[in-house]
């Protein structure tokens, strides 16, 4: 199970970090479209609570 989360984690994390880049990406090149940014924002924070709550659970899981 633990190694089950962990994976999930690891995806969540990559999904995070590939959002924040697009958002980042976006913005460097100007002149982007303020809902398709605001989008990525949610969906940034979305996949990071969801990190959380699944980090959270894995330290749950594992204490004695």
């Amino acid at each position: 199970m633990n190694t089950f989360l962990t994976i999930i984690l690891v995806l969540l994390m990559l999904a995070t970090l590939g959002v924040l880049g697009a958002g980042v990406v976006g913005m460097v090149r100007g002149g982007n479209d303020p809902r398709r940014s605001n989008a990525l924002m949610r969906y940034r924070v979305l996949f990071q609570m969801a990190a959380v709550l699944v980090f959270g659970l894995i330290l749950w899981l594992m204490k004695p």
